[in-house]
């Protein structure tokens, strides 16, 4: 009798082999161990958040919370907070583990192998990956340089009355351009094309004041994506949350984890809400340091990319070794490279005294 085979493994499905990999910004830290580095000796220009932390009212809220109770798997405190801070009905809104989770979710919920979907590019490699993990044939739309990477209606438009796709991904503003599209653009495409599901990513809306959110848009095919990980500082907890019409939420309440958002994002998320005025500062701060920052760059002979945010691109020639070269002195830029643009890093604001510090490393590089 033949000796069964040892070390065998069951094999994942197909597309989980075939699903792209999806680097992402802030440190890495066993890079940093390889470079000797500790984590606060870094200054990190490459995640996207608010510079100046969460709101004062967060930390106590965090102390009060008991930590051997479960927390409230429906978020009902915090969907109530939002729901008057957005002005939308209750049952609109659904909390996350970060946008990150309310994606993967989107793609569990309403992706069948084989339906089209369409991604708006370069962007967050997430769109792709949870999707292309469901089966779907992923279809990107890139943004050129030339154009600053803004979009083209008349090419998308085309797009997606030839493929029809059952969801449509649309970070905006976007990352890592920055680049923001009309929201009344959006809108018009929603109701050109009912059957196609838009999910419009405003994890960065709050650092682009001038942009109108689709969560006040009565289009029943419009999935709004927001994050509060980013202009609360609450990247540590994770915590997003999406607005859409109620059966769409009904579904996605259907496959969502059970107790998906902890105890302690919950409770910082309605403390941070109590604090609006707070962020509000933060952006209005973020956004002078942010446009002095692009001036002194261009003194030193670099081009940044336009952008409505507090990020933006900056050609480089070789984003791998500029990043490395940036590293090397406790400064770490996003290299674009995964997002198909090689030549470009990504540059998130700071506060004023911490660019400097990036002004001095870039003109060190540049000598």
């Amino acid at each position: 009798m033949k000796e069964p085979e040892k070390n065998r493994t069951i094999s994942p499905r197909p597309e989980v082999l075939s699903a792209p990999s999806v680097p992402h910004g802030a440190p890495d830290y066993e890079e940093l161990e390889v470079w000797g580095l500790e984590p606060e000796d870094v200054l990190d220009f490459s995640a996207n958040g608010n510079p100046y932390g969460p709101p004062p009212g967060v930390r106590q809220a965090l102390r009060d919370v008991p930590l051997d109770r479960y927390p409230d798997r429906d978020a009902l405190v915090l969907r109530r907070a939002l729901a008057g801070h957005l002005d939308v009905p209750l049952r609109r809104i659904m909390a996350g583990n970060g946008t990150a989770e309310l994606i993967w979710l989107i793609a569990l919920a309403f992706v069948r192998p084989g339906d089209r979907v369409l991604v708006v590019g370069p962007t967050f490699g997430e769109y792709e990956r949870a999707t292309a993990l469901m089966g779907a044939r992923v279809e990107t739309w890139r943004a050129q340089a030339e154009d600053d990477f803004a979009v083209r209606p008349d090419e998308l438009e085309a797009l997606l009355q030839r493929s029809k796709p059952r969801l449509v991904f649309i970070c905006n503003p976007n990352n890592p351009t920055g680049a923001a599209a009309p929201t009344g653009l959006i809108e018009a495409w929603a109701e050109t094309y009912p059957e196609s599901l838009f999910v419009v990513d405003e994890a960065y809306l709050p650092f682009a004041p001038d942009l109108r959110s689709t969560t006040a848009l009565d289009v029943p095919n419009i999935l709004t994506l927001r994050s509060m990980t980013k202009d609360y500082a609450l990247a540590g907890l994770r915590l997003g949350y999406l607005v859409a019409d109620e059966p769409i939420v009904e579904a996605l309440v259907r496959v969502r984890p059970p107790w998906n958002v902890n105890a302690m994002a919950q409770a910082a998320g309605v403390a941070g809400l109590d604090e609006a005025q707070y962020v509000e500062r933060c952006m209005n701060q973020l956004a002078e340091a942010k446009a002095s920052l692009v001036k002194q760059i261009r003194a030193i002979g670099l081009e940044p990319v336009p952008s409505a945010t507090h990020f933006f691109l900056v050609p480089v020639g070789d984003a791998t070794v500029y990043r490395r070269a940036l590293l090397a002195r406790s400064i770490q830029v996003r290299d674009c490279t995964s997002f198909g643009l090689p030549r470009h890093v990504r540059i998130a604001s700071l506060r004023t005294q911490e660019n400097d510090r990036l002004l001095d490393a870039l003109r060190e590089v540049a000598a």
